[in-house]
């Protein structure tokens, strides 16, 4: 599998979970793949995991919150491995919780690794991607934010919507320059479902009720090769769109 020989993709949050899925399938697909996150020892397995089966990696540490970082992360890449190509913004943290018990510091914490750090991110990486003729930026949401019963997501969610008002504003704004951005709202085996699972077990088995495929996706094949996937020709005319990786679970209309 070659579709991604010679691209360059810049993973946030890609040191357990789904950005390690992405990065592991972007670069079986035949990607170098830079690979950040906040603990240097966790992308550093990553990496390791792709040379360990032939690929390219650079793992940088960072904190998506501070915009210092970013730039630095973007800097690195750049003069690491040529260029960016593909940016996948995976890193967030998430205030959950009612309203009465979300914090003013949660809220926060979740715009800005959110949001902002997406705004960032996107418009630090655009003028390499423009240089590159193009590439594809991939923002990520959740199914939370359009939940029958908003209770005790509402904080999570209203950080998650912001990023697919962000991902439609990129792609109408920069789709001339060959952009192509879209947002994901993924069901996969990661560390934070795990987490939700053990702590909503009742909640949870009424979830997952509601998966038509009846299952969790997994992270590198699930996930990570349908990123690959829209990263290619056959999908060049998708942008602005949210695309549901969720066994069927969620309906966006």
């Amino acid at each position: 599998m070659a579709e991604l020989t010679g691209k360059v993709a810049l993973i946030t949050g890609a040191g357990q979970g789904i950005g390690q899925g992405v990065a592991l399938a972007m670069a079986g697909a035949g990607a170098a793949v830079a690979v950040t996150g906040r603990t240097l020892e966790k992308v550093e397995e990553t990496a390791r995991l792709v040379r360990e089966r032939g690929g390219t990696a650079l793992a940088l540490s960072g904190n998506v919150k501070s915009a210092s970082d970013l730039a630095s992360i973007v800097g690195l890449t750049v003069a690491g491995l040529g260029g960016i190509d593909i940016l996948v913004n995976n890193a967030q943290e998430v205030p959950l919780g009612k309203l009465d018990d979300v914090t003013d510091e949660a809220f926060l914490a979740g715009f800005e690794s959110g949001p902002l750090a997406t705004l960032r991110l996107m418009k630090l990486v655009r003028p390499h991607l423009v240089a590159g003729g193009g590439g594809t930026i991939f923002n990520f949401c959740s199914s939370a934010g359009i939940r029958w019963d908003m209770a005790g997501y509402g904080a999570y969610a209203a950080v998650k919507q912001a990023i697919r008002s962000l991902t439609r504003a990129a792609a109408a704004e920069w789709g001339r320059e060959g952009i192509r951005v879209l947002t994901i709202a993924p069901h996969a085996e990661s560390p934070g479902l795990k987490w939700w699972i053990e702590n909503n077990p009742e909640e949870a088995q009424a979830f997952f009720r509601t998966i038509p495929l009846g299952r969790v996706g997994s992270l590198e094949q699930d996930i990570g090769r349908a990123l690959v996937a829209l990263c290619g020709s056959d999908l060049a005319y998708l942008t602005g769109a949210t695309i549901p990786l969720d066994g069927g679970q969620a309906n966006f209309d």
